[in-house]
Formats: C-alpha cells, structure tokens, sequence
C-alpha cells in the first residue's frame, strides 16, 4: 500500500477515473437486473439498485452512482442520492429479506443531497430509516466505501455486518473543506483539516470503524479477486445463525 497523506486519499477518493458503481457491479455480477423507484415519488438516478448473481449466489445491490460527465451528474445529483434514492435502496433492503439474499452496498458521495425539497420530501426521515432498519436486517449485508463516504448519506448504507474501504477512500462525517470553515472559518486550511478528521482507510481501520482495506482498482481491471473476497464474505456470514449475524452487527456498532 502506498503511504500517502490525508489530503492525497481526498483527491484520489474524488478522482473522476475512479472506478463506477456501474463497473463493479458489472465486474462482480452476471444477469444483473436494475429496479427502479421507491414505489411513493419517483425513481432517483444517484442511487442504483437491483439483483445480481455473485458466483451463482443471488445478491441485491445497491449503490450511489456519481456521473461521468456534467449531463450526467445534474441527473444524479453529483453522486448525493434524495430521498427518493434512499427509499429505493431501503425496499430493495426489505426485499432482499424477504428473499434471503445478501446485500452488498457499494458507496461513493459526498452526503445526502441538501436542496429545500429533499428536506420538504423527509430527507431526514429516509436516511434514518435505511440506517434504523441495516441495524436489523437478518441477512448478510457488506458495505464497501468505493471513494467519498460523507455524512450520513454513506452511514444510511454503511450499518453492515462488515464494512471495507478502498485504498483512496474516505469515509467522515464532514468534509474537509466544512471542517475548516466551520473551525478556522478557512476553508484554504484543508489539509490540515483532513489530517486532524482522520478520515482515511488506515486511521479508520485503526480505530476498528472498518474491518479491512481493500486495494484500489482501476476501471477495466479483473476483479475476480474481489468478487471472491466478497463471496468468501457472505458465505462466513450465512453460517451464522439469524440471531447471531443481527446481534452481532448491533454490537459491533454500539462500540463506536
């Protein structure tokens, strides 16, 4: 792994070449079919969601996909999913119980989307929701951090059994940039300020936040090494027992 500084994991995490949900879930299934809409409001572009098969094993997936171009990111939003979006991953999460499937969250946002009207439409009351019920979901659940994890618009699918980051990933409850605004009213103190939020994958797995760090890759490689990282994963997890795997994930949590 290469040793790099704060601020250099916030510029790799935020690089527009950074691997897309889309790539990964391209890359880790087969026969992948999308669903859309939260059944209430409309269908939020940011969040992708849908069942995949992982090495024949059926799996739901939901990640918050950024745009490629500047088209593509007013779609979604810059990678920031509404309510809208959340509401659709928590009913696919619903779903995949219902249907003992395994989840596999994939995140990469700067945070919830901040309008007036995400407010209005209970941006709030969504992002509790997707974290309220993680917390007991009694099927597997693995989030990886793919680039930005900011706020609580990555916790809302970040309360898995386990949770990876990639090597240029960040994963805080502020940005840099709002750190140093709202402590040095400077937001020209940015690396300091990421320095001192410990946001990276190394201080993070440190503290026991995440359970490991997954190396970084690049858009087009072959991510079979990944697709039975995450296999491995799900299958440890299955043999627990319902109970277990739910009490498990909460204590693990409460330790925060």
């Amino acid at each position: 792994m290469v040793n790099k500084t704060a601020y250099q994991r916030v510029q790799g995490a935020r690089r527009k070449d950074k691997i897309s949900i889309a790539a990964l879930i391209d890359g880790l299934t087969t026969d992948f079919f999308e669903q859309h809409g939260d059944r209430l409001e409309a269908d939020d572009h940011a969040l992708v969601g849908g069942i995949g098969l992982l090495k024949k094993r059926p799996i739901t997936v939901v990640g918050i996909q950024k745009g490629r171009d500047t088209d593509e990111n007013i779609d979604r939003h810059f990678g920031s999913p509404t309510p809208e979006g959340y509401r659709k991953a928590l009913r696919l999460m619903k779903q995949a119980e219902k249907f003992r499937r395994p989840i596999l969250a994939l995140v990469n946002t700067p945070g919830a989307w901040p309008d007036v009207e995400s407010e209005y439409h209970g941006q709030g009351s969504a992002v509790a929701q997707c974290i309220i019920q993680g917390m007991q979901l009694k099927v597997p659940y693995i989030t990886i951090i793919v680039g930005e994890g900011g706020s609580g618009g990555a916790l809302a699918l970040a309360c898995g059994d386990r949770v990876f980051m990639f090597e240029d990933s960040i994963y805080s409850v502020l940005s840099p940039e709002g750190y140093a605004s709202i402590m040095w009213k400077d937001s020209a103190k940015v690396q300091q300020a990421a320095e001192e939020l410990g946001l990276t994958p190394e201080s993070l797995l440190k503290d026991g936040i995440i359970n490991k760090i997954i190396h970084e890759y690049q858009p087009g490689d072959d991510l079979s090494d990944l697709r039975n990282f995450i296999d491995d994963q799900f299958t440890e997890l299955s043999s627990l027992p319902v109970n277990e795997l739910v009490d498990q994930r909460q204590r693990r949590f409460q330790n925060f």
